[in-house]
């Protein structure tokens, strides 16, 4: 299965298009957000011809963001844990770099997908691999904004710059 993961997208509609498109050109069957959209009409656009999960950010202050995303996704509240593919995820926004380590380190998870910082990286515990697949370049994480796509078949995990 084809995982699309994107967190941090801060209203910007321009990446969350650009992010679309990246899961659409890479066959992506579930996106999974990690929270920050801000307000609904960022989390519209992920709309698509999958399925659709969603967590809420610390920047997501508008309450109708849940129920934006009901329409045609699910979400999550603060943290959620998913079957994708036969393997376990975790997904949180990652407010609380102390939470997103015991998800990785309490050995019930594949996956653990979280954003908040705004710095794509993954790193490996006892099994368990971390995914946080970037946001918009907010200093200090001045990289690029990136999504990531995962092949739960293969564990082949890629970063996209939009």
């Amino acid at each position: 299965m084809q995982v699309g993961i994107v967190s941090d997208t801060h209203d910007n509609t321009g990446l969350v298009a650009e992010s679309v498109e990246t899961f659409e050109r890479h066959g992506v069957e579930t996106v999974v957000h990690c929270g920050d959209f801000v307000a609904p009409f960022s989390a519209s656009p992920f709309d698509g011809d999958w399925d659709f999960y969603a967590v809420r950010g610390n920047n997501d202050g508008e309450w109708a963001l849940e129920s934006t995303v009901a329409e045609f996704g699910t979400y999550l509240g603060e943290m959620g844990e998913l079957t994708l593919g036969g393997e376990e995820f975790a997904v949180y926004h990652g407010t609380s770099g102390a939470i997103v380590d015991a998800l990785v380190e309490c050995g019930t998870y594949d996956y653990v997908c979280h954003g908040h910082t705004h710095q794509a990286g993954t790193e490996e515990y006892e099994g368990t691999v971390r995914i946080n697949p970037g946001g918009i370049a907010i200093p200090p994480a001045p990289d690029p904004f990136s999504v990531a796509t995962l092949d739960t078949d293969s564990g082949e995990l890629r970063f996209h710059e939009p």
